[in-house]
């Protein structure tokens, strides 16, 4: 075993401001590749045990690393932990330090002067940070589910607020930086009040273009290996797709089928994951050796709810597509407000489905509790299929085509698209969320389509009341098969729940008083729309 060495650095920004970070390398004087990460999370905590419950351990295995012959830098970024200045969050001054620290690395002598990124979640947006730089000693980056848009991943779905940021930040990062685990370490009291802040930007402003990187990654050259969790759907997955996307350099694209938040985490702190999929890359473009990653395929896919992998050339896998149209018939299959229908063919006659809100029976959000437990759907919308005939295997990007007026001049559509599974000896049925998708109606502006559907977010156009429009709403990106016997279903309501949905529900206001109507017929074609694996 390769003993390790750990020393604090301290090292100085272009504008005066110092950073300290821990490094970790081999004894020796090397030189050595360097594996690099940066967070909010201060290097005090790195040796916190590896459990869920310090959700923030996310920089994969050190110690396991410079057994490998590598060196391990880990920052504190500017305003957190040991680190000066004011935290920026992600913007252009934290994105600028990162290009710093990489060419800083580049000229210590126990530098090989080849620097890949490395981490989990923040982590993973801040290697996306680290190639929008392009620092010339950024050798690769790994991000391991991570976004690469925070307006649309982590703050505003859809344009509409996430209290993920309020949780993450009351609840994660000023505890943690008050709270370091090394003795004598120095507390760090992060005082600006971020939750507020994103409270007075619900539009893609000027506060958020100087938090927007995404753009910056288009046309990279470096090698990039993505990996996403599908479990993570609501917070970094269309980010990992994303950004691979936008990168013309040797990529590939991974989405692994962790069945949890837990299973994810674990997965990066286990060495055997890094040890099957990230050392290969790193060894490849960091020591140059042929381990064979090149040659693995562009894209790899969990296939929920199939137990197996598949490979494709390119993101998403060629398809085709089934249309099922919202219809006002009944389904028979699900006790909601409407049980709508789901079908192939557009309904002959006009139709619409209307719902009031906030229901009297709602309670945390849009669930109902009932003497039996917890009822998500009694209260809500949905729309469903007939039972299944053969097993649908899906792979992409769903999309809603939704006409919908309201008495207000606004409205939020919150949608999760389910497979209603039949109940055995007379049980009720079990629904499983394959995905999710929201859009505020004065976001309706298409951006454009390069990266799945995505809207304006900087021009908000109100509705007046009572009008219908046109509304198109993608999905997250999902790959899942739907077994034979089982329904597809949509639910959808103006809001969510944190007992459904946790930590990524939505915030609902005093103005959200009113009723939406869903039409559906021949002059207005709602209709869900499933991208079919070609299998």
């Amino acid at each position: 075993m390769i003993r390790c060495r750990s020393d604090i650095v301290e090292i100085v920004m272009s504008d005066g401001v110092t950073l300290a970070a821990r490094l970790y390398r081999p004894e020796g004087d090397g030189p050595w590749p360097t594996l690099f990460a940066a967070s909010a999370y201060r290097f005090d905590n790195d040796d916190i045990p590896e459990t869920f419950t310090f959700l923030w351990r996310e920089t994969g295995p050190i110690d396991w690393y410079i057994e490998q012959g590598y060196s391990y830098l880990h920052v504190d970024v500017r305003g957190s932990g040991r680190s000066g200045g004011d935290y920026g969050f992600f913007d252009a001054r934290e994105r600028r330090d990162l290009y710093e620290v990489i060419e800083w690395i580049a000229e210590q002598s126990w530098s090989t002067g080849k620097v890949g990124g490395i981490g989990h979640s923040y982590y993973a947006a801040s290697q996306w940070c680290m190639a929008s730089e392009r620092p010339p000693h950024l050798a690769c980056i790994a991000p391991y589910d991570g976004h690469c848009d925070i307006y649309r991943g982590w703050a505003y779905n859809g344009g509409i607020a996430s209290k993920f940021l309020t949780e993450w930040w009351c609840g994660n990062v000023r505890p943690i930086n008050i709270n370091p685990l090394t003795p004598g370490a120095p507390p760090r009291d992060m005082v600006r009040d971020l939750p507020h802040e994103i409270s007075v930007h619900p539009i893609f402003d000027d506060f958020w273009r100087d938090r927007s990187f995404a753009a910056a990654l288009d046309g990279c050259t470096i090698p990039l290996f993505s990996i996403g969790v599908w479990s993570k759907l609501d917070l970094h997955l269309t980010g990992n797709i994303e950004g691979y996307q936008r990168f013309a350099g040797p990529k590939k694209l991974m989405i692994t089928g962790a069945p949890h938040m837990s299973a994810a985490q674990g997965d990066f702190e286990s060495p055997e994951f890094h040890e099957k999929y990230l050392l290969p890359f790193y060894d490849h473009y960091l020591k140059g050796e042929d381990t064979g990653f090149d040659g693995r395929p562009p894209v790899t896919l969990h296939m929920r709810n199939a137990g197996i992998d598949i490979e494709a050339e390119q993101w998403p896998p060629s398809s085709g597509d089934l249309a099922l149209h919202l219809s006002s018939e009944a389904s028979g299959g699900a006790g909601s407000l409407n049980d709508g229908s789901l079908v192939p063919d557009a309904p002959a006659a006009e139709g619409k489905t209307s719902y009031s809100y906030p229901d009297r029976l709602w309670s945390l959000g849009n669930v109902q509790f009932t003497a039996t437990g917890i009822d998500p759907i009694s209260r809500n919308l949905t729309f469903s299929t007939a039972p299944l005939e053969d097993d649908l295997w899906m792979a992409g990007c769903a999309e809603l085509t939704l006409f919908l007026s309201s008495s207000r001049r606004d409205a939020d559509v919150i949608l999760k698209l389910v497979e209603q599974i039949p109940g055995r000896d007379g049980a009720p049925p079990r629904s499983v969320v394959v995905t999710k998708g929201w859009l505020r109606a004065s976001h309706r502006s298409i951006l454009d389509r390069d990266y799945g559907l995505r809207h304006r977010y900087d021009d908000p156009q109100p509705i007046e009341p009572g009008q219908v429009y046109e509304l198109n709403i993608g999905l997250v990106p999902m790959a899942y098969k739907f077994t034979a016997g089982s329904r597809i279903r949509l639910d959808m309501s103006c809001t969510d729940s944190p007992v459904t949905d946790a930590i990524f529900s939505h915030v609902y206001t005093p103005d959200m008083v009113g009723e939406d109507t869903i039409h559906h017929g021949p002059a207005h074609l709602s209709r869900l729309t499933i991208p079919l694996l070609d299998r």
